[in-house]
């Protein structure tokens, strides 16, 4: 017989490093592109499990001589090869026993929303009146703090006593009906040290402007994120100054690399989506290397992580070989498409209604 120890077991034979289970009655309130219950109205339960960052993975951007891993090994081969793997053996295990299952791993590929909540312009719509549009997209870091295994940081990532911010999750949606845990109510995990803040190559957590939201009767808050210029910085761009023609992006006239890249050309993605240049500089490495000084983590090491002043790329020399014609006339041109995404870049994304609606269960009135 199947109950929340088994369960708990099994998961972490299959490869999670931790596991907590929710209710659906926790996800009351939420949006409903955001709301698991339409995914399977009869789930019971929703096992959400954490599975371990690597901190090994991250040593090769904090040397400056070894990008890919962090981006294949704790990133795209987590998402795309781990995770499936662990969340689909765990629902063979429960539907040998007659309960349906659904796996659901980190990524959301065909989810009907954008970045910031937004649904997408002519991507899908609903099958039948009061549905949402499909795909739906669990708010995997509400999962994990509904089922209890930690809190939410200023930076928005998701803090586990074990690791901190080094996880990523995956669920399992089940008619099993299982004995919930109790949501995360130890010692605070963020102290608001504001590391996070300081050390994002793209000053991308705003250190005034915060979100917050109500899950399950209490309140959670974050700082703002600017999502447009995570991505940028994420993956090792920054904009172009006025008149400069960069070629970083495939594409793209408006981007050239940031300190914190050493690449002339952003690098091919790993697994679909790994492409971490950034090495995750303040959500994660940052906000490890505060708590572990402190000494609240579980998994602890024999050495600090940083031994040494972090490095940073000069590139005020940065000629990038821009495409050339025998034609002043073309040439003229492409400058002039140059400063002109450099102006659309500075714009984009500037009327976001301070709301981050991709974080949404409820907002909490002013």
């Amino acid at each position: 017989m199947l109950d929340a120890k088994s369960i708990k077991e099994y998961a972490k034979r299959l490869g999670a490093d931790v596991v907590g289970i929710a209710s659906m009655d926790r996800f009351e309130g939420a949006p409903k592109q955001m709301d698991p219950r339409y995914i399977m109205p009869n789930a019971k339960s929703m096992i959400v499990m954490g599975f371990r960052v690597m901190r090994g993975s991250l040593r090769g951007i904090e040397e400056g001589t070894f990008f890919s891993n962090y981006s294949s090994m704790g990133y795209g081969g987590l998402t795309y090869l781990y995770i499936p793997m662990t969340v689909i053996n765990l629902c063979k295990i429960i539907e040998d026993e007659g309960y349906e299952a659904i796996p659901i791993g980190h990524q959301s590929d065909w989810r009907a929303i954008d970045n910031k909540g937004n649904l997408r312009a002519n991507y899908s719509r609903p099958v039948e009146p009061g549905k949402p549009c499909p795909d739906i997209m669990i708010h995997l870091r509400i999962a994990a703090y509904l089922a209890g295994l930690g809190e939410i940081g200023y930076s928005k990532m998701f803090l586990t006593p074990e690791f901190g911010p080094r996880q990523r999750l995956g669920v399992v949606l089940t008619e099993l009906e299982l004995e919930p845990d109790p949501i995360y109510d130890g010692p605070p995990l963020c102290d608001r040290c504001m590391s996070c803040v300081k050390a994002c190559p793209g000053n991308c957590i705003s250190a005034e402007e915060t979100v917050k939201v109500v899950v399950a009767g209490r309140t959670l808050e974050w700082g703002k994120l600017d999502e447009d210029k995570c991505g940028l910085y994420f993956v090792g761009g920054q904009p172009t100054e006025s008149g400069e023609i960069g070629t970083y992006m495939d594409g793209r006239t408006n981007v050239k690399p940031n300190p914190y890249s050493p690449f002339y050309h952003k690098p091919r993605n790993l697994y679909n989506t790994g492409q971490a240049v950034c090495g995750a500089r303040g959500c994660t490495r940052a906000c490890m290397i505060h708590l572990e000084s402190k000494g609240v983590l579980k998994n602890k090491f024999k050495s600090p992580f940083r031994t040494k002043k972090p490095w940073i790329i000069d590139w005020s020399d940065y000629q990038p070989d821009l495409p050339k014609s025998e034609d002043p006339v073309v040439n003229a041109q492409i400058e002039k498409d140059a400063k002109s995404n450099y102006k659309s870049e500075k714009n984009a994304g500037s009327d976001n209604n301070n709301i981050d609606k991709n974080s949404l269960i409820k907002k909490e009135p002013d």
